[in-house]
């Protein structure tokens, strides 16, 4: 599967499986981690969220193998898909965490910068990769980016699609955490266990208000 999605002591986490790919997203992929998010908001048992993936990638960008061939209608529909996947993401009532080692590129990024915090390992690095394919920032990219470090850095790092390092993004306020690649999945679900052991619903209300800081009510 694609997907895996794993429970235990209220914590569930999300795996991107498809290392041999780097984890790009297919649009079946998008649909199903929508799905995923869903259920979860739902399911009382869980208390915090762990989103990573495997291999040595988070997740590098959308699959363009498969996105040739699209008419305006299908990048529409494309479209579409990516955002439900990127609100069901935000909108989860519950601390997301996001876990990343190597690539979290294009779409990747977007996914990273929606979740709640970020842990990352030392081989970690964002990317803004949306000119090299040729394609506007989707997924939300520019209005999580620019929360993070401003409009003129969210430009600079658009306009030039350089890689971001874990490191400078830590130092730059995108990244809790940098830790030894070998620690990333005992680090996220350290703090996940914090979470989940802790007044989770305080932390539910607390994130609505965050949110209610960007979006009118």
């Amino acid at each position: 599967m694609s997907i895996q999605v794993t429970k235990q002591d209220g914590i569930a986490t999300v795996l991107l499986n498809r290392p041999d790919k780097l984890n790009a997203l297919s649009g079946e992929m998008y649909h199903e981690l929508a799905d995923q998010f869903d259920a979860l908001g739902r399911d009382d048992e869980v208390r915090a969220v762990v989103l990573t993936g495997a291999g040595r990638a988070f997740c590098a960008g959308g699959d363009v193998g498969s996105m040739g061939g699209y008419d305006v209608v299908a990048g529409r529909k494309r479209s579409r898909g990516h955002h439900r996947t990127i609100l069901a993401l935000h909108n989860l009532e519950k601390p997301v965490i996001a876990a990343i080692r190597g690539p979290a590129a294009g779409v990747g990024a977007s996914l990273t910068l929606a979740c709640d915090l970020i842990i990352a390992s030392e081989t970690a690095y964002l990317l803004m990769a949306f000119k090299n394919v040729g394609i506007p920032p989707d997924g939300g990219a520019v209005y999580f980016l620019t929360q993070y470090v401003g409009i003129a850095r969210a430009k600079e790092l658009v306009y030039t699609a350089r890689k971001l390092p874990a490191q400078e993004a830590h130092d730059m306020g995108i990244v809790m955490k940098v830790v030894p690649d070998g620690q990333l999945e005992a680090e996220a679900r350290a703090l996940a266990l914090d979470i989940a052991n802790s007044a989770t619903y305080a932390l539910t209300l607390a994130k609505k208000l965050f949110q209610s800081m960007y979006t009118p009510t």
